[in-house]
């Protein structure tokens, strides 16, 4: 197999090709899939070694010390041979990876060959191919989390211990010194548990992040900026707890910290930087310093690591294996974004070209992954094309729609009345014949007092419950936030009701499998999601122009989102899920709805430091469409440009106000005014109301509405892979 090793005394690194280790008893041997780059710790040692003996003597005072130790003890000649010789041999590089099991060792029953675990430990998470890891350094890897973002364990979980010893509370203010890998992560973690955070670090590229990252303010130590936010937030008090995450020579960390620290405060040491305490600040202060010590209790202790004897919950709770399961379930459940950390992923094989752009500061990175030939797909099995399954439709006869009384209206409830809702769907409503808009459900009593005076709701309420058992009310429309769209859409389909439910119906698999499950168990497949774009009549009307196609076709559709203002509940992707898994469903709906089916494969590629993406979706005729969802484009530019090309036609869209067919010589151009842009949302409801008066078949297939939020879903399945999705219906 193959490892990345260096010789301290030369400096050179090295793919070498070395044994594969054994599976001893107590551990389990792991096939790495990615591996991560600690561009701090790991950079750090690869500097030293190609340093001269009296530079790495002056970086290494601890281990001078022991050298003339050795020569007090056994003379100079035999302690030059045993310091030349330890210099003179290869050694190790990483500690955080995330493989899958290939061998059980005696003695572990907590796994098993083909499951994906994230390892820590600079002896047994090595950058290698294979690696023997004991008991209490490896942590099962949640069902939903991808192996790239798994490979973060370990430095997520020296993160989180340095947390823990800042012991923060809710409400309180940090500043964390620092914003590489670490300083990063422990941001998050703080924000995630309710403390504001205030970074300070002289790159504005990793200040930009943290505060795109939910960080509250972030600048250069140096410039009146940081002093100026802490100000701001603590009312001049000063913040509770400072992290020191930097490394360097510098003093300048903790005289920051000793400036901006509040009487009393925490300061707590998790980076390796210069720790000459101005005595005067932190004694009138009586300011309490803190090291946190790597990954958390356990660490160092070779009865804990290597022999597997675990420290009691109940004396100590969270040891070095349950930080680590910890960051794994936060990453899991979108409390820790780890995703906008990755600045490059890089092929294992090409592992000393990447150290040799590290080090020589052509790669500037946060976080640098190394990706393994067999890489592993999202279930854990080895693979080179992940597969997603797509949850199969309910078959058997399902429920028919309630007959009903004529000339009786539709009746209509609504759950939420935000923005969306009450802009673009109930204006169209409620002028609509034959509709009669009955309750309107908020989580607030005012917005829905609001919005029954503004639209005639007959009844205003906080009740869901009582809406769902309402049996006059013969629809329900879910306008509520993302999170909670699954959810509510299956309550209302075991109601009974006929569901409209906005974009997206699910942010999960699992949350897609339990609206399915909810059709089955009640026979009500009665569901449309607002993917309103193919009901546009401009691009209704391109499409007849276009007619049928005998070839393959090639879509190219940009969406120029642009930027979500500061605040914004879009930004909250932790619970809200992403942007793209937000509202990328309607340009997948449009593609498939042109294409006429359903996408087979997806493939997506996303540059670090934005929300940019590229999605490439594959067809069954071979067909192609290309999503460029961006962010970073020019505001005054059209928002959704489209081209469509097949058989010698092209077919443009320019954002609902102008479409344009071309077949040989000729040419058919369809406009409309600006401001009678018309994206399809009134057509939509229409076909809605309709089905749900007569009964007929809902507007679009709920197959289709499966296909599409699969293939959007699976763009983080393809995102984390770096390979093609393929998708599969479930049998």
């Amino acid at each position: 197999m193959k490892q990345v090793v260096q010789n301290y005394k030369s400096g050179e690194l090295a793919l070498l090709d070395v044994p594969v280790p054994g599976c001893k008893p107590g551990g389990v041997l792991v096939r790495t899939a990615y591996s991560l780059i600690s561009t701090g710790t790991e950079l750090m040692k690869v500097s030293e070694a190609g340093m001269s003996m009296l530079g790495k003597a002056r970086s290494r005072p601890d281990q001078v010390a022991k050298v003339v130790q050795s020569v007090a003890t056994n003379g100079v000649p035999a302690t030059y041979r045993k310091v030349m010789g330890k210099l003179d041999s290869y050694t190790p590089l990483g500690y955080s990876l995330c493989g899958v099991v290939e061998q059980v060792g005696d003695g572990i029953d907590d796994v098993k060959a083909g499951d994906l675990v994230a390892c820590a430990g600079n002896e047994h998470a090595l950058h290698a191919e294979l690696n023997w890891v004991p008991k209490n350094l490896y942590a099962p890897v949640p069902d939903s989390l991808a192996p790239r973002h798994a490979a973060f364990g370990t430095v997520g979980s020296i993160a989180l211990q340095g947390v823990r010893q800042g012991e923060s509370r809710l409400g309180e203010v940090a500043l964390v010194v620092g914003l590489g890998l670490i300083g990063q992560l422990v941001a998050q973690l703080l924000t995630a548990s309710g403390v504001r955070v205030v970074g300070a670090d002289p790159d504005p590229a990793r200040c930009e992040l943290a505060e795109r990252l939910g960080a509250a303010a972030c600048g250069d130590p140096a410039s009146p900026a940081v002093e100026s936010a802490v100000a701001e937030l603590t009312g001049g008090h000063g913040v509770d707890q400072v992290y020191l995450a930097a490394g360097g020579g510098s003093n300048q960390p903790v005289e920051l910290a000793a400036r901006l620290c509040r009487d009393r405060g925490r300061v707590v040491d998790i980076g390796k930087c210069r720790l000459d305490l101005p005595w005067n600040a932190y004694y009138e202060k009586e300011l309490d310093v803190r090291f946190s010590r790597s990954y958390g209790p356990g660490r160092y202790d070779p009865a804990y690591e290597i022999e597997g004897r675990d420290y009691p919950i109940g004396y100590v709770r969270w040891t070095e294996r349950r930080n680590l399961a910890c960051f794994l379930d936060l990453v899991a459940r979108g409390r820790v974004d780890v995703e906008p950390l990755i600045t490059r992923t890089a092929d294992f094989d090409d592992a000393v070209e990447t150290y040799r752009r590290l080090k020589d500061g052509e790669l500037k990175a946060v976080a640098v992954l190394f990706r393994y030939p067999e890489q592993v797909a999202e279930d854990g099995a080895s693979a080179h094309t992940p597969v997603v399954s797509v949850p199969a439709v309910p078959g058997g006869a399902m429920s028919s729609a309630p007959v009903r009384a004529a000339r009786t209206p539709v009746r209509l409830a609504f759950v939420g009345a935000g923005n969306y809702a009450t802009s673009m769907l109930l204006p169209h409503l409620a002028q609509r014949d034959g509709v009669e808009l009955s309750t309107v459900v908020t989580t607030t009593a005012l917005s829905a007092a609001n919005a029954q005076r503004k639209f005639g709701f007959r009844e205003a309420t906080t009740d869901l419950d009582a809406v769902l058992g309402d049996t006059s009310v013969d629809a329900v429309f879910v306008v509520t936030r993302h999170s909670s769209h699954a959810e509510l859409t299956r309550k209302a389909l075991l109601a009974g009701k006929a569901v409209f439910v906005e974009k997206p119906l699910a942010l999960t698999p699992e949350e897609l499998a339990g609206v399915l499950d909810a059709v089955e168990e009640s026979g009500n497949d009665r569901l449309q999601v607002g993917f309103n774009r193919r009901f546009a009549p401009l691009l209704q009307d391109a499409r007849k122009r276009f007619g049928a196609r005998t070839g393959p076709a090639s879509l190219r559709y940009l969406v120029n989102a642009g930027r979500l203002d500061h605040g914004s509940w879009y930004l909250q992707q932790g619970t809200e899920g992403s942007r793209f898994a937000g509202e990328g469903g309607h340009f997948v709906d449009t593609a498939s709805w042109l294409l006429g089916a359903d996408p087979v494969s997806v493939y997506a590629l996303a540059p670090s430091g934005n929300e940019d993406l590229q999605v490439v979706l594959g067809y069954p005729d071979e067909s192609t469409a290309t999503i460029s969802y961006v962010t970073t484009g020019a505001a005054g530019f059209p928002k959704e440009t489209l081209d469509l090309v097949a058989d010698g036609k092209v077919l443009q869209l320019d954002d609902f106000v102008r479409s344009s067919v071309y077949d040989g010589r000729k040419r058919w151009v369809s406009s409309r005014l600006p401001k009678a842009r018309d994206k399809g949302q009134s057509a939509e409801l229409a076909a809605f109301v309709r089905a749900v008066r007569t009964g007929g078949p809902m507007p679009v297939p709920l197959r289709s509405l499966v296909a599409t939020t699969a293939a959007t879903l699976a763009v983080r399945a393809a995102l984390a892979g770096g390979a093609p999705v393929t998708l599969a219906e479930a049998r």
